[in-house]
C-alpha cells in the first residue's frame, strides 16, 4: 500500500492538476493523506469535489509551518511505502512504478526532476545539475543537501525512525534523507520523475538557492548531527 503525504495551504490554483497526476498512478488500496494548515481558499472544496475515497483530509491543525504540516500527514499515513508530495507540482506518469521498483532493493529513493515555471515550461532540465548533487552521505550531511521532499519515497521503517521530528528540524526532507542515509540503504537515481514548479507563492525555498547564511547552515547541521546520534 502506498501513502502519498501532501500538506496543503491555499493551494487551489494548482492542487487539482497535482492530485490528478497522482491518482492515476495509485491503486484502489492506496491513499493520499492531505494535511491542511487552515487554508482560507477553496483548496478543500476542490479536493472533496473529486469524491475519491483514496483522498483522506485532515484539516485545521494550525501549524503555520510546512515542516510540521508534513509531519502531521506522515503520522497519519498507513502505507508500507511513503511518498512525499507538494501541492503545486505535477508527477510524471512513471513516478510510482520507477520508485517502487527501486524500493525493492533500497529503503529510500531520491529521483531527479525538471524545474519548471508556473506554466510547466522547463526552466532547468535537471534539479541535480543546478544543486550540484553529490551522492555521498557525509558530504550531503555537512554540505549542500540533495534531499528534495517531492522527489523522495521510502519504506515504512525509515518513517518509524524519523518520527517524531525533532523540534529543531527546519527541513523535513533533509531530516528524512539523512535518517535513511545513516541508518538504512538509499539510492539516488538520475531519472526525472516530476515537474517541480517554482513560483512566488512556494512555501519552500527556490530551487538552486538558499536564504540561509553559512553560519546558520553550520549551526543547523550541528543540530542535525546531534539529533541523528540521538536516534541510534
Amino acid at each position: 500500500m502506498i501513502s502519498v503525504c501532501l500538506p496543503t495551504y491555499n493551494g487551489s490554483k494548482y492542487i487539482l492538476e497535482q492530485i490528478n497526476s497522482i491518482l492515476i498512478q495509485l491503486t484502489e488500496e492506496d491513499e493520499i493523506i492531505v494535511s491542511d494548515d487552515c487554508s482560507t481558499d477553496n483548496t478543500l472544496q476542490l479536493l472533496r469535489g473529486l469524491n475519491d475515497p483514496r483522498i483522506k483530509i485532515f484539516e485545521n491543525p494550525k501549524f503555520s509551518s510546512y515542516v510540521f504540516n508534513f509531519e502531521n500527514a506522515l503520522m497519519r499515513a498507513g502505507g508500507d511505502i511513503i511518498f512525499l508530495s507538494d501541492q503545486d507540482d505535477v508527477w510524471l506518469p512513471n513516478k510510482t512504478k520507477v520508485m517502487c521498483d527501486a524500493l525493492n532493493n533500497f529503503d529510500l529513493v531520491l529521483s531527479d526532476c525538471y524545474v519548471v515555471n508556473l506554466d510547466l515550461n522547463i526552466i532547468h532540465d535537471s534539479y541535480f545539475k543546478i544543486r550540484k548533487t553529490v551522492k555521498n552521505k557525509f558530504f550531503s550531511l555537512i554540505g549542500r543537501s540533495p534531499y528534495l521532499g517531492c522527489c523522495l519515497a521510502f519504506n515504512r521503517k525509515v518513517l518509524s525512525k524519523a518520527l517524531p521530528f525533532p523540534k529543531s528540524v527546519n527541513s523535513h526532507d533533509i531530516w528524512i534523507g539523512n535518517i535513511a542515509a545513516f541508518f538504512y540503504k538509499i539510492v539516488i537515481i538520475d531519472e526525472k520523475l516530476l515537474y517541480y514548479r517554482r513560483h512566488n507563492e512556494n512555501t519552500s525555498i527556490m530551487a538552486g538557492s538558499s536564504r540561509i547564511s553559512n553560519v546558520a547552515r553550520i549551526i543547523d547541521r550541528g543540530k542535525m548531527i546531534f539529533q541523528l546520534l540521538s536516534r541510534i
